[in-house]
């Protein structure tokens, strides 16, 4: 067990603390306020104060973890060994930087309550991260961190227990859109068909028609082949289906389609099956309760999952939200233009409510490879380059890397056959 001394124990030092070496790590820890008992302690400890005591394993602290509250931080990025840090710490400290409190600034999004200019979707631009600012979006820097911390420690304690932990993957299908032209009813049908026409998409006329006689598979239809593919090569998957009524932002299938309702429980008969969450619920709780009610009663389990239409997050009141709700755990955490890791790990984690100062009952999974921001790669070939060099920054930290895929993308095929494409990321995977 790892004894930690600190002047104050504080809910964000113990919470930043049980996710680094408990939960990326697989270290045991205790904390003490008391000198003796550190003093005594004949197993591996560190001082996390302004001072160090003797010449113990000391790392000089910062006040973050120690403050309530926001406040308005100024970052000086630096480097530990090729690796992006803040919170320099200077020469008395074992390590150059506060590795828990700029793991904590990055974990609790404590960017992202600083005054921000929010897009038309109400989502937080990647381009006023300091991952983004700074070029370590695709780095998972906290599990970095952790790791260089780790290394530091067996120096000075040779018999400090640790776990292994192992590389995962995980794809995560988002179906907000089951099905391109099948299950719509007559007049969404027609409508759609008139505005085709109009637009002189010749190709979804016949495609429209085709599907209509049954002649043609849905282009989206590609639940068996996802469920065969990640069969074959034995990968983790998770299918959200979006359960919703009809909006602006929201135009899957009626939620009273027999057929649609069929789909999911056949879905839900291989695959753990989650819900995405309508755009309109992202404000309107009642409604976020009653979607969840109405995807469990369809496949007669719990969903405990959940994902935000376009991957909304507003924190701290998404994550509030869903708690309420009682979701248990969350897939929005990343961004759909920018590939990268936008809390700076590739481990799922507690949220951490700033303004609360607790941590909240839901899991955060972080993904770091979206659809949308591959599709602004040209090419196939880099593409799959782009995907190996993150899943080898992953792959470094024995982290969790997650993948987020539309089966619409995927049913793609006019400006590249996506559906290859995802196989040869899964092969990829497999290796």
């Amino acid at each position: 067990m790892l004894l930690i001394y600190t002047h104050k124990i504080t809910p964000r030092l113990t919470y930043v603390m049980r996710h680094i070496f408990v939960g990326i790590l697989g270290v045991e820890i205790d904390f003490t306020t008391k000198v003796e008992d550190f003093i005594k302690h004949t197993g591996a400890k560190i001082t996390y104060t302004k001072q160090p005591l003797q010449n113990e394993f000391f790392v000089r602290s910062n006040e973050l973890l120690f403050e309530q509250g926001i406040n308005d931080i100024q970052l000086n990025i630096g480097d530990w060994e090729g690796t992006p840090c803040f919170f320099q710490t200077g020469e008395k400290s074992t390590l150059p930087f506060d590795i828990f409190a700029a793991s904590f600034f990055m974990l609790s999004r404590y960017e992202e309550y600083l005054p921000h200019v929010k897009d038309i979707h109400g989502r937080f631009s990647p381009k006023d991260s300091i991952a983004y600012q700074n070029g370590f979006l695709q780095k998972p820097v906290v599990d970095i961190w952790a790791y260089k911390l780790l290394e530091a420690l067996k120096e000075r304690f040779e018999d400090l227990e640790y776990k292994h932990k192992t590389y995962d993957f995980i794809s995560v299908i988002d179906v907000a859109t089951s099905h391109c032209y099948a299950n719509r009813g007559v007049v969404r049908g027609l409508v759609g068909m008139l505005m085709d026409l109009g637009t002189f998409k010749f190709k979804r006329v016949y495609e429209r028609i085709a599907v209509g006689l049954n002649k043609q598979k849905d282009p989206y239809d590609n639940y068996g082949e996802l469920i065969d593919l990640h069969k074959k090569y034995k990968i983790k998957c998770n299918f959200f289906f979006q359960f919703a009524d009809y909006s602006k932002y929201d135009k899957n299938v009626s939620t009273n389609s027999i057929k649609f309702k069929s789909l999911i429980k056949h879905v839900a008969d291989y695959v753990p099956v989650s819900m995405a969450a309508s755009y309109s619920s992202f404000s309107d709780l009642e409604l976020l309760k009653k979607e969840k009610a109405n995807l469990e009663e369809v496949i007669k389990r719990p969903v405990n999952n959940s994902k935000m239409r376009y991957n909304r997050v507003d924190v701290p009141q998404t994550y509030r939200n869903l708690i309420a709700a009682e979701f248990t755990n969350d897939y929005t955490m990343g961004y759909t233009f920018e590939l990268g890791f936008r809390a700076g790990t590739c481990t799922a984690f507690q949220f951490y409510d700033i303004p609360l100062e607790v941590k909240q009952p839901i899991k955060v999974h972080p993904f770091a490879i979206h659809d949308i921001s591959l599709s602004k790669i040209k090419k196939d070939a880099d593409v799959l380059r782009q995907v190996k060099a993150i899943t080898t920054e992953v792959k470094k930290v024995n982290g969790t890397l997650i993948a987020m895929f539309s089966n619409e993308v995927l049913g793609n095929k006019e400006d590249r056959d996506w559906m290859a494409v995802y196989s040869d990321i899964i092969k990829q995977q497999h290796v």
